[in-house]
């Protein structure tokens, strides 16, 4: 009985330890916080509204503090695009202006960052670049027509 209850004893350490050392990948998923992106400050297209921006538009977005901002990268059609990061100690600011080869045309703004603890962090916004303005040609005048003195 002595010899059981031994077997059993060591059976429950044995099982209480593996789980005690077992790998949970979830547990390095709680501890990085994904970055997150705000205020976007061009008007995004979408079908109902079909909003435009103006050629050569500057931009804006947040980006939250815990990101390491040498990693940042941003593109506009997959090419990638200047921009400045300013840090407001609570979030970062990045600033650009869009190229002025992208008058008339649809643009895919895509941002990608890691965060400190190494998750990464994409967005990413579609903006419709308005055709330059067209110049107005000088109209000319004609001449009042002349009604005769009464």
């Amino acid at each position: 009985m002595k010899k059981y209850l031994k077997t059993l004893l060591a059976s429950v350490a044995i099982i209480f330890a593996n789980n005690a050392m077992a790998y949970d990948p979830g547990a390095t998923q709680e501890a990085c916080k994904k970055p997150k992106f705000s205020t976007f400050s061009l008007p995004e297209f979408n079908a109902p509204t079909k909003a435009e921006v103006p050629a050569e538009s500057e931009f804006s977005f947040v980006i939250s503090n815990w990101i390491d901002p040498t990693t940042i990268k941003l593109t506009a059609k997959k090419k990638p695009l200047p921009f400045t990061v300013t840090d407001k100690n609570s979030f970062f600011l990045v600033t650009a202006k869009l190229p002025a080869e992208y008058t008339g045309q649809f643009v895919r703004l895509d941002v990608q960052v890691h965060a400190k603890l190494g998750c990464k962090g994409l967005d990413g916004w579609l903006v419709k670049v308005a055709a330059k303005p067209v110049e107005a040609k000088p109209v000319e005048a004609t001449p009042a027509e002349a009604k005769p003195a009464e």
